[in-house]
């Protein structure tokens, strides 16, 4: 139970922290309108992490019985997946902040919080690198012991916490915080940190017993 709890923090965490367009809108948005809207915006986007950890995790249970005898295999097929993920979030990060351009752009009115709450939860759900991210690591961690309903419970709760808090702090941040983040030199940092968790479980991931 504790490591499926250790598990979904770190998934929540490793996909949350990265500070991109949505979290970028979302400190702007609360910075220009209130805590209640930012507040709801990030839930959207915990949810929506949430629901790709519950699909990675139903899928997996379905997919275990034909995939148990290619689990090593599959182990480090997702643990490259996951490295390559890192690597491409680093390097991604790294190019934009050598090669950084300001471009200007007129902003919609700022919606209510159930607006914001909807529209943040769309706009991660067509992020293919949340599910891509989740499947790989669920698949990639799965053996005999870890196919317990309780156990993907705690594990898609602990990710949605995660990425709840994560996302909640960046709302109640507020201006100030929030250009700190989301400035060229904060994209950066946070970026890294979340590629390097992502490259800690995928090397976790390969020495883990079969």
């Amino acid at each position: 139970m504790t490591a499926a709890l250790l598990a979904g923090l770190l998934a929540g965490y490793g996909i949350a922290v990265p500070v991109g367009a949505v979290a970028t809108y979302l400190v702007s948005l609360t910075a220009r309108t209130s805590l209640r809207t930012g507040v709801c915006a990030a839930l959207g986007v915990a949810t929506a992490d949430g629901l790709y950890a519950l699909v990675a995790c139903v899928g997996g249970s379905a997919l275990a019985p034909v995939l148990r005898p290619f689990l090593d295999p599959l182990r480090w097929a997702s643990a490259a997946v996951l490295l390559a993920l890192a690597t491409r979030g680093a390097s991604t990060a790294v190019r934009r902040y050598r090669h950084h351009r300001t471009a200007t752009r007129t902003d919609p009115p700022p919606p209510g919080p159930a607006r914001a709450y909807g529209g943040l939860l769309a706009l991660t759900l067509l992020n293919p690198t949340t599910v891509v991210y989740f499947a790989a690591l669920v698949l990639g961690t799965r053996s005999a012991g870890s196919e317990r309903p309780l156990e993907q419970g705690v594990f898609v709760l602990a990710a949605f916490a995660a990425s709840a808090s994560w996302q909640v702090s960046l709302a109640g941040s507020g201006a100030l915080l929030g250009r700190a983040l989301t400035g060229r030199r904060g994209r950066l940092v946070t970026a890294l940190v979340s590629s390097g968790v992502i490259a800690a479980l995928a090397v976790r991931m390969t020495v883990a017993p079969s």
